[in-house]
């Protein structure tokens, strides 16, 4: 017998909310939506990127660990470049957003990783 109950498809850990799971007709269009959130405004000008969405995902990864990068940076070198020109309570705030910004752009990446590889037909299995 088969379940007569709805089945919604199993998406892995840290899938973006706003993407629905590959198993959903049309979830490339929220997806590349999704992804051109994450790159440079100019990026949607290119029509090459929604045609060829798992191109897109590629470059958007990337796009991210260069975020990541200079996030990174930027947090060792702001108390040298920046510390004679902060309050310490500024100094404070600029690093807690760094933190903040770093720790958003870690799951930006995990999330876009998530759907490239679901637009290159990878599927998740949930463990048991």
């Amino acid at each position: 017998m088969f379940d007569k109950q709805p089945r919604t498809a199993a998406v892995p850990p840290g899938w973006p909310p706003l993407v629905p799971p590959p198993e959903a007709d049309g979830w490339q269009v929220p997806a590349v939506s999704w992804l051109l959130d994450f790159c440079p405004a100019d990026y949607r000008l290119y029509a090459s990127w929604r045609r060829q969405p798992v191109a897109l995902a590629w470059l958007a990864t990337r796009h991210i660990e260069a975020q990541l990068v200079a996030m990174r940076q930027a947090y060792r070198e702001v108390r040298v470049e920046l510390g004679e020109h902060l309050t310490d309570e500024g100094l404070a705030q600029v690093l807690a957003d760094l933190e903040a910004e770093g720790v958003r752009l870690l799951a930006a990446r995990r999330s876009a990783g998530l759907v490239y590889d679901a637009l290159q037909g990878k599927r998740y299995v949930p463990r048991l």
